[in-house]
C-alpha cells in the first residue's frame, strides 16, 4: 500500500478523530496541516467540500472523518475497535455516533459560539446538549468505555467532540455530575494515542 495523505486541522474534532485511527491502525500517513483561512489548492482538487479530513490513497480519496476511521480499521484493527463479534456493540456504536453528530454537535456550536445564536443564552445550549452527556454518563456506570470493555470505534469517534464541548467551560464540566465521563475524558487527554495526534 503507498503511503497516504491526510489534509487535517489540529484542533478540529472530525480531524482529530480520522487522526486517532489512522494512528492505531499504524497507517503509514503523512499529515497536512490546513489553514482553513488559505485551503490548499491540491486539497479542493480533491474534494470540492472544501472541509478537512480529506484522506488520499491508493488513488482513492475519502472525505468523511467516520468513513477514514472505517477505512483505518479494515486495514489493521488490533484492539479489535469494530468489536467483529458483537453485533449489539456494532448497532450501539453506529446509534452514538448518529446521535453525536447530527444533535449533539449542533447544541456543542451554538453553545461554544453563543454570539452566533442570540435567540437563547449559553446556558440553555449547554442544558440541551447535556442530554447526551447524560447518557454517556450511564453507559460508563457498567465499564470503563462506552460500549465495551476496551476502547472502540465509539470511543474515539465522541471523544474529540467531548472534549471540545468540556473545553468551553472548563470550570463548569470540573464540578459537573457526570464522575465517569470526566474521568474518561481524562483518560484519553493523557492517553499516548491523543497525545500523539495532538503534536504541533
Amino acid at each position: 500500500m503507498s503511503r497516504a495523505t491526510l489534509y487535517s486541522f489540529r484542533r478540529c474534532p472530525y480531524a482529530m478523530r480520522a487522526r486517532m485511527a489512522l494512528r492505531y491502525s499504524a497507517v503509514d500517513v503523512a499529515i497536512v496541516e490546513v489553514s482553513l483561512k488559505a485551503k490548499p489548492a491540491e486539497m479542493l482538487a480533491l474534494s470540492s467540500k472544501g472541509t478537512v479530513p480529506v484522506l488520499q490513497v491508493d488513488g482513492r480519496v475519502i472525505d468523511e472523518s467516520l468513513e477514514i476511521m472505517n477505512w483505518a480499521l479494515a486495514q489493521h484493527d488490533p484492539q479489535d475497535w469494530r468489536l467483529r463479534d458483537d453485533a449489539d456493540g456494532q448497532a450501539l456504536t453506529a446509534a452514538l455516533i448518529e446521535e453525536n453528530d447530527q444533535v449533539f454537535k449542533l447544541h456543542l456550536n451554538r453553545y461554544k459560539y453563543p454570539e452566533r445564536h442570540p435567540e437563547y443564552p449559553k446556558e440553555r445550549y449547554r442544558h440541551e446538549g447535556e442530554a447526551f452527556l447524560r447518557r454517556l454518563e450511564a453507559l460508563l456506570e457498567p465499564r470503563p468505555f462506552l460500549v465495551a470493555e476496551h476502547q472502540s470505534l465509539a470511543d474515539a469517534a465522541l471523544m474529540p467532540f467531548v472534549r471540545q464541548f468540556a473545553h468551553v467551560d472548563r470550570d463548569w464540566f470540573a464540578q459537573a455530575p457526570y464522575p465517569r465521563l470526566q474521568d474518561w475524558l481524562q483518560r484519553y487527554l493523557e492517553s499516548e494515542l491523543f497525545v500523539a495526534i495532538m503534536v504541533k
